[in-house]
């Protein structure tokens, strides 16, 4: 049997297209500069793989464009690979979702005031916008997330404060879904948010499908939490890595063990129970460490005065800051601050095994 005809580049299918109306699902595609080239790939191949028998590729069950203020221009995404999106935005009323693919934010502006036009009007057409990667700080620039949940990556974290400090973000799960607004962290989670995708609109069946095809055995739900930077690869329980991510997302206004007991779901004497299992230590001396880590971190990589850093790291002044710091590492923070090179050897990855022989 003669398979389909494969398609002679992104986005632009060799074969007809098929119409909105005959497809369960329409996903249209704008690509920012530098965008990274994994969550984008992982969406496209996950919908590639569920519009067709076997991997035929036609978009018969579902269908997707790449699309662009200016088609016909190459984007380069962050490996340096390029593609050129071929599709106009003149009739976005016709899609159910528009992705937007972010990546990289020390190479330039991401976000011009066309892209901006897009998404707004994708928004006022009823489209479900999702933003993956920092495509989530697009959306939010183009004032489409006030009142919502909004999802990202732990890496772009402070990023996301810097510029958006009046938005809560949420960095503890791989993507977040609030009623037409859904945000991803990007990475492997784009994949877990475009099986979900498939599931809703085209059955379980279908996105098992597609999963199996990609060689990939299991996905992650949306509440599902991050991997995490080594400062918090303590243990492999959930409740003590949420515990953990909520203590460094509140580094300024440290949260009570009882708040963030109640954050984890668990009671303060689980909470207690659980980090004494796992770590060998308080939620108390786990988060005072945190705090004086981030403290040692912005001594090595910023000019900031040592009051500054205080008040950062949620102590009432720069003394007791300093007394703190002294006792954990040995040496005030100034003598860091004047000899840089020997205080990097401090930023050692936190781990069960040198957790509990921080003197705090």
């Amino acid at each position: 049997m003669n398979r389909p005809s494969d398609m002679t580049s992104i986005g632009k299918p060799s074969f007809e297209v098929t119409s909105k109306e005959t497809t369960s699902l329409s996903v249209a595609f704008i690509l920012l500069p530098n965008f990274t080239l994994t969550p984008f790939s992982s969406v496209i191949d996950t919908l590639r793989l569920a519009a067709d028998d076997e991997d035929y590729s036609r978009p018969l069950k579902c269908r997707w464009s790449i699309i662009s203020p200016k088609p016909g221009r190459p984007v380069k995404s962050s490996c340096g690979v390029e593609i050129t999106p071929p599709n106009d935005i003149s009739d976005l009323a016709q899609y159910d979702y528009l992705v937007v693919v972010g990546g990289l934010l020390h190479k330039g502006p991401q976000t011009d005031l066309e892209t901006i036009k897009v998404l707004q009007k994708a928004a006022d057409h009823g489209v479900s916008i999702i933003g993956l990667c920092t495509g989530t700080f697009a959306m939010i620039r183009a004032g489409l997330m006030q009142g919502k949940r909004c999802c990202v990556s732990w890496y772009h974290y402070n990023d996301f404060l810097e510029e958006f400090s009046d938005v809560k973000p949420v960095a503890d799960q791989v993507y977040v879904i609030d009623g037409k607004r859904i945000t991803c962290a990007g990475g492997a989670g784009a994949l877990d948010l475009a099986a979900w995708l498939v599931e809703k609109h085209l059955g379980k069946a279908v996105a098992q499908k597609s999963l199996r095809i990609l060689q990939v055995d299991k996905v992650r739900s949306a509440s599902a939490p991050q991997p995490q930077p080594p400062a918090i690869q303590l243990s492999h329980n959930e409740r003590v890595r949420k515990a953990v991510l909520t203590m460094e997302q509140n580094m300024s206004s440290p949260l009570s063990i009882e708040e963030l007991s109640n954050r984890v779901n668990i009671s303060k004497r689980q909470l207690e129970r659980t980090f004494s299992e796992h770590l060998g230590v308080s939620p108390q001396a786990c988060y005072r460490d945190l705090r004086l880590r981030h403290g040692l971190w912005q001594l090595l990589n910023t000019d900031k005065a040592i009051s500054d850093i205080a008040a950062d790291c949620g102590f009432s002044d720069a003394s007791h800051f300093s007394r703190h710091f002294s006792k954990t590492y040995k040496r005030p923070p100034s003598s860091i601050r004047n000899n840089r090179e020997e205080g990097q050897d401090l930023l050692q990855t936190l781990t069960p095994e040198n957790f509990p022989s921080v003197n705090i």
